[in-house]
């Protein structure tokens, strides 16, 4: 039998990193609020959310249904689990590093939020930063159940897959949507501009902590 504690605390993780990523203004947020004001209907908040929303949810999947996948290849587990954790240290570094957002996403049109969220998630790791932490907690072992909960979550099943890319998107819009809302109805542009809060160290260093705290158990449990 699973342990039910440690699936609470997993899908507990799930929403949490969520709400992590909306509040951060790189996921987009600002851009829902912009979109509303020039439309000059609320209608056009729901909308360009929704939209942010749909983005970060495809990235989500890019990311966590090949690693999923990947759960199949126990034999190279652990090779997996610290590349895993290299290749997210080595994101965080890099934007540790270079502080400017990617020039890319500035060509994208306004009315692509979805396609503008999908590159902005993919660009800062959004997804990345889930991978070593879901590879350490869905490992096997025969005598823990906590992993075998964690297992039964991201085992490769894409349906299961699909449940968290769609809880942990739910969190950021919900969490972000918050934020739109109360500068939309409010507190205005205006407010961005006087009180701009930058996550994008805190951001970076989290990426470094996780792709640590992956190797580390990597090579624990092994």
């Amino acid at each position: 039998m699973s342990d039910p504690m440690s699936v609470t605390v997993l899908w507990w993780a799930v929403i949490v990193s969520g709400i992590y990523h909306g509040i951060n203004p790189g996921m987009g947020w600002p851009l829902a609020v912009s979109a509303a004001l020039m439309q000059d209907r609320r209608r056009g908040l729901i909308e360009a959310l929704g939209m942010l929303g749909l983005g970060h949810l495809l990235a989500m999947l890019a990311i966590l249904l090949p690693f999923s996948l990947m759960r199949i290849l126990f034999l190279w587990e652990k090779e997996i689990r610290i590349g895993a954790g290299c290749l997210v240290i080595l994101v965080g570094v890099y934007l540790l590093i270079n502080r400017k957002h990617p020039k890319f996403l500035a060509r994208v049109h306004p009315a692509k939020l979805t396609l503008w969220s999908f590159l902005a998630a993919m660009a800062h790791g959004a997804g990345l930063m889930l991978v070593p932490i879901y590879l350490g907690i869905c490992s096997i072992d025969a005598n823990d159940t906590g992993h075998l909960a964690a297992q039964s979550l991201m085992r490769g099943n894409i349906v299961n897959a699909l449940k968290v890319a769609m809880v942990h998107t739910l969190a950021m819009t919900v969490a972000g949507g918050i934020i739109a809302t109360v500068i939309y109805f409010w507190l205005g542009l205006k407010f961005i501009g006087k009180t701009w809060f930058n996550l994008d160290i805190v951001w970076a260093l989290s990426l470094v902590i996780v792709g640590v705290v992956g190797i580390q158990t990597a090579g624990m449990t092994h």
